[in-house]
């Protein structure tokens, strides 16, 4: 964006000089109205060319510096939205508080990113464009209710609605890991289990197989097989998981790739349901804040079907947007994408007649929300049936494996 040099003068008549960022002169002119300033002249910086290659240079210079530091987290971004009401909302100005939050954060990449943007508030840019080059910290989402809050005048309940936005997306996350904590400790242990029995305990019964030279059944000569494997052909094995890797991931970072495991994802068993209402969850909360913001219906649209991180959801959601474009209701649109169950629709439907749609949207999201916690609460019982299922059958493949073979040489022994 083309950077200007201006002169002007305050509420006091004195003579203020500055740069700013803008599309124009024109918009230049405009924002310093805003703040209240009279513009005497305005015209290209001739610093722009410096600045542009000072900034490419720094992002140059710190890609490399940038593998070795930690990403900046949610609870990071929770702890940011939230200082930033507080500060807002006491009437700080914004510049003080973005560099005074700049020392005192504790990620560093976050630290680096607000000392830019506290630069670039300086030279005039708004604070939505200066956190908008920041993308892998600041999402669409976050950038356009910071823009609305800033054109309203209301950037403390902008923050305020990221706070609490981001605390339930927290939330979700926590109870998604401690539920499924138990399960893949489970599955580490058999996957440990099987690497021990292949390697040290079925090698052990092979050698004393071999010197009473019986007649093995076919589930023993299946173990010892797999044993032999492990032992003898282990780097076979460690080519084929790598190569099965790099595959999968290859074919998931392609559009059709992603598209059919995130429709794939929406529909596996015992956990697909909680998936599903997750993410609508995370919709109905998401488009509501943005209509509350007061964001045009299909940009809020556009934005949600960013926020849900699910590709095929995603193309639902973009579906209501060119619905509403063709000019559909809302509720007609949301019909037709098949994402909701009928209660949730008249929801949307009495919020559509009586010009509530944000509110009871968020009570769609709240109603969801406990969808999401219930079956949460139930899914470590769901998922143990089969856990135990599957020790069930390494128990069952091992004394037959084992067991059989032991059984027929005591009883030959016997009969001699």
């Amino acid at each position: 964006m083309p950077l200007f040099d201006y002169s002007a003068r305050n509420q006091d008549g004195s003579l203020v000089k500055g740069q700013i960022e803008a599309p124009d002169k024109n918009s230049v002119a405009q924002a310093l109205i805003k703040r209240s300033v009279i513009p005497l002249n305005i015209s290209p910086s001739r610093s722009q060319g410096s600045v542009s290659s000072g900034e490419s240079n720094t992002m140059n210079g710190g890609m490399l510096a940038d593998l070795f530091v930690p990403k900046v987290t949610l609870d990071d971004l929770v702890i940011f939205s939230r200082q930033m009401y507080s500060l807002m909302k006491s009437g700080i100005p914004i510049l003080r508080a973005v560099k005074g939050l700049a020392e005192t954060t504790s990620s560093k990449r976050m630290q680096r990113a607000l000392f830019d943007v506290g630069a670039q508030l300086e030279r005039g840019r708004s604070f939505s464009s200066a956190l908008n080059q920041y993308p892998k910290i600041f999402d669409q989402l976050y950038v356009s209710i910071i823009h609305v809050g800033e054109n309203t005048g209301k950037l403390d309940e902008a923050c305020l609605q990221l706070s609490e936005y981001l605390e339930r997306e927290q939330e979700t996350r926590k109870q998604i890991k401690s539920a499924t904590r138990y399960p893949m400790f489970v599955i580490i242990a058999i996957v440990i289990a099987l690497v021990i029995m292949n390697i040290f305990v079925i090698p052990t019964f092979a050698g004393m197989f071999n010197k009473f030279g019986a007649e093995l059944p076919g589930m023993t000569l299946f173990l010892l097989g797999m044993s032999d494997f492990f032992i003898h052909k282990w780097h076979w094995l460690l080519i084929a998981i790598s190569g099965g890797i790099f595959f999968i991931k290859r074919y998931l970072n392609t559009k059709q790739g992603r598209l059919n495991w995130d429709r794939y994802k929406l529909r596996m068993p015992t956990v697909g349901s909680v998936f599903e209402r997750s993410l609508l969850a995370r919709f109905s909360r998401s488009f509501s804040m943005m209509i509350q913001a007061g964001v045009p219906l299909t940009h809020a649209l556009n934005l949600t079907a960013d926020a849900v991180d699910n590709s095929f959801m995603a193309s639902r959601i973009i579906g209501m947007r060119q619905g509403i474009e063709k000019g559909e209701s809302l509720s007609r649109v949301a019909a037709g994408s098949g994402l909701f169950t009928p209660l949730v629709m008249q929801m949307i439907g009495v919020g559509e007649e009586t010009g509530r749609v944000d509110e009871l949207l968020m009570d769609v999201a709240v109603y969801y929300e406990r969808e999401v916690d219930y079956d949460l609460k139930g899914l470590t019982a769901k998922i143990e049936p089969i856990l135990i299922a599957i020790v069930s059958v390494m128990v069952l493949v091992l004394a037959l494996g084992i067991f059989t073979p032991m059984w027929d040489m005591m009883n030959a022994v016997k009969g001699r």
